[in-house]
């Protein structure tokens, strides 16, 4: 199995040079586990209900977890949008809003092309 990681625009990459490098080291480590392993675990890689192939990657760090919104685009390669530091047990509906709205414009801008 081998994915491949994209970044919509720079959303993520924003949100990924605000952390530090440890935080830096276990984002790449679960994408790195994103790329190769066929049946990704939830922990590292969940589907969000009701949202239209919408999935969340989930990274902890110490006390700290991180979201980094994304979906599949011809089954291999995963998109990323918007990330953020989770502050509360449940996500954010305007992160889920935000990285819905990136989705839609990366799937109208491809279909453009």
């Amino acid at each position: 199995m081998n994915r491949k990681i994209i970044f919509y625009e720079n959303y993520f990459i924003e949100f990924y040079q605000q952390q530090d490098q440890k935080v830096k080291g276990k984002i790449q480590y679960v994408f790195e586990l994103i790329k190769q392993v066929d049946k990704v675990p939830e922990k590292f890689l969940k589907h969000l209900t009701g949202t239209n192939g919408l999935y969340e990657i989930r990274i902890e760090y110490q006390s700290n977890i991180y979201r980094v919104f994304c979906c599949f685009d011809d089954g291999q390669l995963v998109v990323l949008f918007n990330g953020f530091q989770k502050k509360t047990q449940k996500t954010p509906t305007k992160e889920i809003d935000r990285a819905q709205q990136l989705m839609k414009e990366y799937f109208e801008n491809k279909n453009r092309s």
